[in-house]
C-alpha cells in the first residue's frame, strides 16, 4: 500500500528485462527513459518517458500483500477500467504478465502526493462512492462483529505476545446500522492523492473491494495511516470537518459509532507488519493504542 514507489531500488536485471519485453510487445519504445520510483513501500514503480505522454510501469510484488490490504494486479487493472473518464483514478493502458510477474501500464498523473485539505478528499470520496458498483471485486463484510472477526484473524496470524494484549483490548462497539454498500478505493491514505490538473485523483487501486464507506473513512483517518504516509495525524477538528464535508450523515454515524473498532483492527494490522519487518509500523501501532486508550 502507499505510493506507488519502492522502498529500494529495483534491480537493473529486471528493469532490463521488462524493458525487453515491453519493446518487443509494442508497448514502449525501445528508447524511453526509465526513472524508478523510490520511497514508498509496495510495489516497483518506473515513470517511463516524460511531459504529457509519460506512462507508469507498475510490477506487482507477491510479498506485498496483507490480510487487510491486498495487493491484487487484476483488481487495480478492473478499477482503473471501471472509472475511465472520471478523472478520479489514472488512464489505464494495458495489464498483462510477465517473465517478472503481473505489470500494469498507465497515464502518469503529473502533480504531488499528500498536501490536500481534508474537505477537499471528503469530496473526492463523495464522487468515489457515488460510482455505480463494478461487479467482480471482493466484498468487505460490515459491522462491529465483522471488524472483530477480521482483527481477530490478523492477530492470530502474529506470534508476539503483544498479540494477546491488543486481543484482549479489543473494544466493546454496539451495533450500528451500515450503509449501502459502495465502490470502495481501499487504501486512501494521503501519498495515494495527487493533486494535478486543477483536480484530485486517487492512485494506487491494488485493494478496491465493495463494502461500508465507513471502510475508506476510517482509512483516511487512521493515525497509523496518516503518520505513515503523510506524515502527520488529522486532528479532531479537521476529522469533523472531513465527515461534515464527506456529506452522508449515516455513513459518518456509523464511522464514529465504531471508531474504536477501526482503531483496533488497524493496530492489528501493524502489529502483523511490525513483525514482518516493517519497522516503522511499530510507531504507528502505538498511535492506534493511544486512540482506544482515550476512549
Amino acid at each position: 500500500m502507499g505510493i506507488d514507489s519502492v522502498s529500494s531500488m529495483p534491480a537493473p536485471s529486471i528493469e532490463m528485462a521488462l524493458k525487453t519485453e515491453l519493446a518487443a510487445a509494442g508497448l514502449i519504445a525501445g528508447d524511453a527513459r526509465w526513472r524508478p520510483f523510490a520511497g514508498g513501500r509496495t510495489n516497483a514503480i518506473w515513470k517511463v518517458g516524460g511531459g504529457s505522454s509519460a506512462i507508469v510501469c507498475k510490477l506487482y510484488s507477491a510479498a506485498a500483500d496483507s490480510p487487510l490490504f491486498p495487493n491484487d494486479a487484476d483488481a487495480e487493472a478492473l478499477s482503473l477500467t471501471a472509472l475511465a473518464g472520471t478523472g478520479l483514478a489514472p488512464e489505464l493502458i494495458a495489464a498483462f504478465r510477465t517473465s517478472q510477474g503481473p505489470c500494469l501500464l498507465y497515464r502518469h498523473v503529473e502533480g504531488r502526493s499528500s498536501g490536500a485539505d481534508v474537505t477537499e478528499v471528503a469530496g473526492l470520496l463523495t464522487q468515489l462512492h457515488r460510482q455505480k458498483r463494478p461487479s467482480g471485486f471482493r466484498r468487505i463484510p460490515s459491522g462491529a462483529e465483522a471488524l472483530r472477526r477480521q482483527g481477530l484473524a490478523i492477530l492470530n496470524a502474529c506470534s508476539s505476545p503483544r498479540a494477546v494484549t491488543i486481543r484482549n483490548a479489543c473494544p466493546d462497539c454496539r451495533a450500528v446500522p451500515t450503509s449501502l454498500p459502495v465502490f470502495l478505493h481501499g487504501d486512501v491514505v494521503p501519498a495515494n492523492i495527487v493533486r494535478g490538473r486543477g483536480c484530485l485523483t486517487l492512485i494506487d487501486w491494488q485493494c478496491p473491494a465493495i463494502g461500508d464507506p465507513a471502510e475508506d473513512l476510517a482509512t483516511f483517518l487512521s493515525p497509523a495511516m496518516q503518520t505513515l504516509y503523510g506524515g502527520r495525524v488529522v486532528t479532531e477538528g479537521e476529522q469533523n470537518r472531513f465527515l461534515d464535508a464527506y456529506g452522508n450523515p449515516a455513513a459518518a454515524e456509523c464511522y464514529l459509532a465504531l471508531k474504536p473498532l477501526f482503531h483496533w483492527r488497524m493496530a492489528a494490522h501493524c502489529l502483523w507488519k511490525a513483525e514482518r519487518r516493517s519497522v516503522d509500523y511499530a510507531k504507528a501501532l502505538e498511535l492506534e493504542l493511544a486512540e482506544l486508550d482515550e476512549r
